[in-house]
């Protein structure tokens, strides 16, 4: 591939693009169970537009653009308020969940140099459940990430946690809910053991912070997760997924601005100027910012209570039905998350058959099971997926031939013991994707 000798006409380029497109996941037809959050063509329009209005914007500087600052700023008071931040809360918005999740462990690194000096290397406590995000991050940040088990109703085991604390541990971690299962942690139980050792509570709520608090207030039970639970001190909520804004836009929360301090860099030698920086990005795309603040004030309150109801109807509907096919649900979901499997078949043949019709199921390991992620765009397609869903577990107890494919790859990777291995075969597949 080389750069064209000649420009071609926006009519032609944007015409191999979508040539180019045509394999992609559909998932407006409902077909995509993860990676995108649909909330309908009209938020996605006012989106779109809001984008487009501030492509060029660069929230680096927000003197130079204050509007950008505004809807920053704006945004993260409507935040904090659906966090139960109250007044001392700060936060900023961020790329994606795994930005706001390195940011948070980056407070906590630089925290504990100051209060825990003698912590080398720092310890962060955190269940096998929490997001590969915090992996990443404590790899980058030189951390040292301690896992505990879950129990089985997929919750993490607080004993478990009580027995990793040490000298050393700067942060414990919870979800609400955990990607794997769609489960709360006892966010109350690990951030009074955070409490009472001095050190700090983070809750990754990438996934439910901008659903849960709508649910809860349709009148469900939600278990309590928020800063409304003393000892909780920060809390990453993407806009991105249940706020179905444009990506990438994610937040950042803490309990006071003190603590936000630390996640904060400044360079006062540099000879272009002073430089601060509040998160890991230099230059901010002022677009994802723009379409945030556009889509939370077109749906509001009740837009959004709306979008909470009908996927939840539609996600109990599903739930239903795959229990009515024969699958088992793991754990008690939360919300419009949650993963199932199967006692007399093969789980992956089964993602494999649905896959065959279109429809893209994730697949997880340890436990083996498939993976839905529920948005207001599936309430219309749950008959149709539950109907095949149905009839090719049907098929595969009828006596369907071994798994082979998709379904003997992902079989075998999950149950290999050893586990570097199996990080060999993601390092040559990622390495291969650039390959032709």
């Amino acid at each position: 591939m080389q750069l064209p000798e000649k420009g071609q006409s926006p009519d032609e380029v944007l015409a191999e693009m979508q040539r180019a497109a045509e394999k992609d996941a559909d998932w407006r037809s409902g077909k995509t169970w993860s990676l995108v959050y649909n909330a309908g063509e009209d938020v996605i329009a006012v989106s779109r537009r809001a984008y487009d209005a501030f492509f060029s914007s660069n929230a680096l500087n927000p003197m130079a653009f204050p509007s950008l600052r505004r809807f920053e700023t704006e945004i993260l008071d409507l935040a904090s308020g659906l966090l139960h931040g109250g007044r001392e809360a700060a936060g900023n918005l961020t790329t994606g969940g795994t930005e706001s999740i390195l940011m948070a462990l980056k407070t906590a690194r630089d925290w504990g140099r100051v209060h825990r000096p003698g912590a080398s290397p720092a310890e962060v406590v955190i269940p096998v459940s929490a997001h590969p995000a915090f992996d990443k991050a404590a790899h980058y940040l030189g951390l040292k990430l301690i896992y505990v088990p879950v129990g089985p109703d997929y919750r993490v085991d607080l004993d478990a946690v009580k027995d990793a604390l040490s000298e050393r541990t700067v942060l414990v971690v919870g979800s609400a809910p955990s990607f794997p299962q769609g489960v709360i942690d006892d966010i109350p139980a690990l951030a009074k053991l955070a409490e009472e050792r001095g050190i700090l509570c983070h809750v990754d709520a990438c996934v439910g912070g901008y659903f849960l608090p709508f649910l809860e207030r349709l009148g469900e039970p939600v278990a309590p997760w928020d800063f409304r639970v003393p000892g909780v001190t920060s809390i990453s909520a993407d806009l991105h997924k249940y706020g179905y804004t444009a990506r990438g836009c994610s937040t950042i929360v803490y309990r006071d601005r003190a603590l936000r301090r630390h996640q904060f860099h400044v360079q006062t030698d540099w000879p272009g100027g002073l430089y601060g920086s509040p998160t890991m990005t230099g230059s901010r795309p002022g677009g994802p910012i723009a379409a945030a603040w556009a889509v939370l004030h077109y749906l509001g309150e009740e837009g959004y209570l709306r979008l909470a109801r009908t996927t939840m109807e539609a996600t109990r509907a599903l739930i239903g039905g795959v229990r009515a096919a024969g699958l088992r649900v793991l754990g008690k979901p939360a919300m419009s998350v949650f993963a199932f499997t199967a006692d007399d078949l093969e789980i992956y043949a089964l993602c494999d058959a649905m896959d065959a019709s279109g429809w893209k199921i994730d697949r997880q390991q340890l436990p083996p099971s498939a993976h839905l992620m529920v948005s207001p765009g599936h309430a219309p397609f749950v008959v149709p997926f539950l109907s095949e869903l149905g009839d090719a577990a049907h098929r595969l107890r009828g006596g369907a031939a071994t798994p082979s494919g998709s379904a003997a790859m992902y079989g075998a990777l999950a149950q290999m013991g050893d586990r570097s291995m199996v990080s060999e075969f993601l390092l040559g597949f990622m390495d291969s994707l650039d390959q032709k």
